[in-house]
């Protein structure tokens, strides 16, 4: 980590308020640090009338400070493991991750017991309000702002996979951490907040208590997190963007199967684009039906068998032809009654294994394989 240690803490540019002193030797680097005051007073002394958010890590806030500028305001709820300077030090890490399709980290307040984040304000909100949420919500999102946002956020995950220093694992892509800009556009949130605090404190102990339809079965079961679980996710959540419904609050068919189970299922009984959203009543059948079956690709139940992110960005940018005979069935995590998953172990050490031998070709992508016509559809095949 770059950077110098400062005695008083950085202010915001033009507001006094902001500055926090009396912590000298704490590393912030690029890190705005605001006053608790400051945020208390953005956000209407935090009146639930500006919450637009919250989850497993805390509250948002829609705050407003003095010049006009919008943020969110992130009043973290679980105990931090870590004291001001380890605090500090991660914050640090997050502030100097930035892409477009990740949600702009811009500062953060530490002042006695209070652990705040600030970040940059989305017009749109959440995914899971635009799309999933109540009637007041929703927006009308026609294909192409959904395949947008499907590849936007795949490309936000490709970033923290494999260009972030250090690669993160997300461990928790949901509709509700897909924040949507003035265009739609997505971005990726909470990314990083993981290793702030025990995972027995966070949200991660009660979605394994109780499935919510997103987690990856091996980490579920056994504890085993690499990027494949986020890939896992990042299927589940490309399901509820073409179906416009939600994993964890919708149930299919007599057996009330979770979302990913029925989607097999229509697989099997050739009946995939039954699982289309009612509202798009216009929408390019191949390219909507290339998306669902990436979409199983990344939850097969065997983790080494499913692509990288950087392989499904590829997927959904091109016009290509996939290896459907390759694809084996999805598994699920419910609980006591979760489909066990056989050998799960040493899937995952070859998945690793796989991982660190970074090949530049695609090994879902058949070179070889050509067309009669004139634009070349690529097939992409197994590993």
């Amino acid at each position: 980590m770059s950077g110098g240690f400062f005695g008083a803490f950085r202010c915001c540019k033009g507001d006094i308020d902001t500055i926090q002193t009396g912590a000298e030797g704490i590393p912030t680097n690029n890190v705005r640090l605001f006053s608790y005051n400051l945020l208390r007073s953005a956000t209407g002394n935090f009146h639930p009338t500006n919450r637009i958010g919250g989850g497993g890590y805390g509250v948002v806030y829609k705050g407003v400070f003095k010049d006009g500028t919008q943020v969110a305001i992130k009043c973290l709820s679980a105990e931090s493991k870590q004291g001001t300077n380890e605090f500090l030090t991660e914050i640090n890490m997050i502030s100097n991750i930035r892409h477009p399709n990740l949600v702009e980290f811009i500062g953060c307040c530490i002042e006695g017991n209070h652990r705040i984040l600030v970040y940059e304000y989305l017009e749109n909100n959440s995914l899971a309000s635009a799309l999933l949420g109540s009637k007041s919500k929703h927006v009308a999102l026609d294909w192409p702002m959904r395949a947008a946002i499907c590849l936007g956020t795949a490309s936000g995950l490709v970033f923290l996979h494999e260009e972030a220093e250090p690669h993160v694992v997300h461990r928790d892509i949901k509709a509700s951490n897909i924040l949507l800009g003035r265009n739609f556009d997505p971005k990726i949130g909470d990314f990083g907040l993981a290793k702030l605090f025990p995972d027995n404190v966070t949200h991660l102990s009660t979605r394994v208590a109780g499935t919510d339809g997103y987690l990856a079965p091996e980490y579920a079961l056994l504890g085993q997190l690499t990027k494949k679980a986020d890939v896992y996710s990042f299927g589940v959540l490309m399901l509820e963007i073409i179906s416009g419904r939600s994993s964890s609050k919708s149930a299919f068919g007599e057996e009330l199967m979770v979302l990913v189970e029925w989607t097999w299922k229509l697989r099997e009984e050739k009946r995939l684009l039954e699982i289309v959203d009612p509202e798009l009543t216009a929408y390019p059948e191949g390219e909507v039906l290339r998306f669902i079956k990436v979409a199983l690709f990344c939850t097969q139940g065997s983790a080494h068998q499913r692509p990288t992110m950087r392989q499904v960005v590829e997927m959904l940018s091109k016009d290509v032809h996939l290896n459907e005979s390759a694809l084996t069935e999805p598994r699920i995590y419910r609980g006591r009654s979760s489909k066990q998953l056989g050998g799960a172990s040493s899937e995952e050490s070859s998945s690793s294994q796989a991982e660190k031998r970074k090949q530049p070709v695609n090994p879902f992508v058949n070179s070889s394989y050509s067309s009669q016509s004139s634009d070349s559809v690529t097939q992409m095949l197994p590993r």
